[in-house]
Formats: structure tokens, sequence, C-alpha cells
């Protein structure tokens, strides 16, 4: 099945308000667990830079997970951006810096950082290779960088069957949303093509019959 672009961006407030309600407690929790077990530094105090944040639940369960550290969270949507900065406690807010912006135009506030992570960005992209251009440019020697995203299922039919398995209690734009994703994700072989174009060193692995998870240290 060919790749299908979805819309890059998430505007509408309602859908907004949807995704950033919807239950994704599983897959943000594996998300940190196994960002955790790559980022063994619980004492970590530097800042990390989040790419694709949304509505910043992933960046709060970061700040959370290392008390020390600094966020820097970057979305291309404002209403994403507005609901982030609206969601996070007040005891967070001094450390999660969220910024409005397209990749890679963005403008951020460091030449590095420390870690760069991301979650379910690279889908939307219309270019893959500008996540990894960004990653490239803003990673600091020894950064690691932490991406978790979707694998786009061999058929429509499997597609389909995922929406019902995986989001059948959730409202009708999320398992819209959720289905267009799928299309729009790409194929392990494709990412693997992808990093190697960027000249990376990452490691990427299908760790369940959705997702992928890339890791690895910048030299």
């Amino acid at each position: 099945m060919k790749r299908v672009l979805e819309p890059e961006l998430m505007e509408d407030e309602a859908q907004v308000k949807a995704y950033a309600e919807g239950d994704f407690e599983a897959p943000h929790s594996q998300f940190i667990e196994r960002l955790r077990a790559f980022v063994d530094e619980p004492d970590f105090s530097g800042t990390a830079l989040d790419l694709g944040c949304g509505p910043g639940d992933i960046s709060r369960r970061f700040a959370r997970a290392y008390p020390l550290s600094r966020v820097h969270a970057v979305d291309g949507s404002a209403a994403m951006i507005n609901y982030g900065k609206l969601s996070t406690a007040d005891e967070l807010r001094p450390r999660i810096n969220f910024i409005h912006g397209l990749l890679p135009a963005v403008s951020l506030p460091q030449a590095n950082y420390d870690i760069i992570f991301s979650n379910s960005l690279l889908h939307h992209l219309p270019d893959p290779m500008v996540l990894w251009q960004v990653i490239k440019h803003y990673a600091g020697p020894g950064a690691r960088v932490v991406i978790m995203d979707l694998l786009r299922p061999a058929s429509i039919d499997e597609a389909r069957a995922m929406v019902r398995a995986y989001a059948a209690d959730e409202p009708d734009v999320l398992k819209r949303d959720f289905y267009q994703s799928l299309l729009a994700a790409f194929r392990m072989e494709e990412i693997a093509g992808q990093i190697a174009q960027a000249g990376l060193n990452l490691d990427i692995e299908q760790i369940s019959d959705r997702h992928v998870f890339i890791t690895g240290v910048t030299s």
C-alpha cells in the first residue's frame, strides 16, 4: 500500500481538544519508559528538544521524569501550543518552553540540545527528511535521540482493523485521524533509508504491530 498524505497540522479547536483528551496513556507511558531506559540519567539537568509536541503531554511527562531538566517543546500548530501552555501545571511551567513554528524554519533558543525526542511527528511530514535534518542540525556532540512513530500497515483492510482494535471507544474524529495517520506512516525499510540518507547512526526497532522506536547517540 502506498503512502497517503494527511494534513500536516491540527489547527481545528475541536480536533485539538479531542486529541488532547484522547486516551494515549499506554503509548505515551511506553515512550517515556523506553526513553528512560535509554537515557538512564535521573539527574539529567540539560535541555531537551521535543519535536512535534502537540498538546504537550509527553513534554510534561519528560519534565516529571527528569526533575532537573528543561524542555523546549515545538509544534507547528498554534492551537496545539496554546493548549499545551494552558494544560501545564504551574510547577512545570518554568521548565517547559512551548514554541510555535514549522520545521525546519522555526527559530529555537539554543544552537544544540542534549536530548532530542519526538513522538508521532514523522508521519505528519510531507517530506520526512525534514525531521532527520533538523535532528542533525540541533543535536550536540553525544546527544541522545529518541523517536517513536506509527508504521504503515500493508493494506487498507489492515488499517481499518487497527482502528477497530485500538480506537473503538474514541470519538469519531480520533478514529478518522488514527486511520489517516496509519495511511500516512512509513514502513520500516523506508525509515531505515531516510536515516541512512541523513547520515545518522540510529537503531531502529519495531516494538508493536503499529509502532517503530528509534534511538541513537550523535557523534
